[in-house]
């Protein structure tokens, strides 16, 4: 059987851990250190480690650095034949060399389109109607290797950066078992990226989360919910920072850039019509419903937003 050594640390990469160790059994796993977490900022093990430990896997390897000569040693003693990488860190060549079979990535995306750290945000900023994940081989380049196996599925209308999180895990998990499965066979046929093809999809982060409302409406849209749940995409309401998680459609007549309160709705102007926001949040509090939250405002039923 294959020695298979998992890398990885969110809740993203955690189904396909526990996929490959059904079918394959881990010969190890590599997260990062355990770090102080939440507002007690007591520390914690990444999704990954806690996997791990639920499954009774041995040995679970945390390096601070990954060129670090002790951990390269560690990792070479398990002789792995294959390693599974998915939301990991960058692999430095004397790492990824070590896997008889072949070390491949996992990516959320249709490679080459959106290459980088966050590509499931830009698929919904960018207005995407499919998504999917992508096998390839580890290369000195980020996200550029060359192709393995793709999953596709289509991305509904409406859907938020956090509903495709959670729709790829299982497609990224059986994608995992399936490209471990082709190189124990001899049966990967690697194929080329096409360069000319690639986007790039940055971290998002909250300073470029701001939300311009003069943009057309489907655009506006599609930045709301590609920054939910986080960074959350935001304005500024009645000089407090808004949050906001979803929006809608609407027919309301609305000038880009201003709001109007009617009834229990929350209704804001783009620059080719209007959109109603569903969710959002208010600072110190949770994130809620905009009836919930417009339920007793005695604030001013019109005026401008940022």
């Amino acid at each position: 059987m294959a020695r298979i050594v998992f890398m990885g640390t969110p809740h993203f990469a955690v189904p396909a851990l526990q996929a490959v160790h059904e079918r394959f059994g881990v010969a190890g796993v590599v997260t990062v250190p355990d770090k102080p977490q939440g507002r007690g900022q007591s520390v914690r093990p990444s999704a990954v480690k806690q996997a791990a430990l639920d499954l009774g896997i041995t040995p679970i390897l945390q390096p601070a650095r990954l060129k670090d000569p002790e951990f390269h040693a560690q990792l070479s003693d398990l002789r792995p034949d294959i390693l599974c990488v998915i939301a990991f860190r960058i692999l430095p060549r004397e790492v990824y060399t070590l896997a008889r079979l072949g070390a491949f990535n996992v990516h959320a995306s249709l490679l080459p389109r959106f290459r980088g750290a966050a590509p499931i945000n830009h698929a919904i900023i960018e207005g995407e109607t499919e998504s999917g994940v992508t096998s390839f081989l580890l290369n000195d380049v980020v996200d550029t290797g060359s192709l393995l196996l793709q999953r596709s599925l289509p991305i509904a209308d409406g859907t938020t950066a956090g509903e495709l999180y959670a729709q790829l895990m299982p497609l990224a998990a059986a994608c995992a078992v399936d490209t471990c499965q082709a190189l124990i066979d001899g049966t990967a046929a690697p194929k080329p990226q096409d360069d000319t093809r690639a986007s790039p999809a940055p971290k998002v982060f909250r300073e470029t989360a701001v939300i311009d409302f003069t943009q057309p409406r489907k655009r506006v849209r599609d930045h709301i919910h590609g920054h939910s749940p986080a960074p959350g995409a935001w304005t500024v309401w009645n000089g407090d920072i808004l949050k906001i998680f979803r929006a809608a459609f609407a027919d309301d007549a609305c000038e880009p850039g201003t709001f109007r309160i009617v009834a229990d709705r929350f209704v804001v102007g783009c620059a080719d019509g209007s959109l109603e926001l569903t969710e959002i949040q208010m600072p110190g509090k949770k994130r809620m419903l905009v009836g919930d939250v417009l339920r007793g405002y005695r604030g001013p039923e019109q005026g401008t937003l940022g």
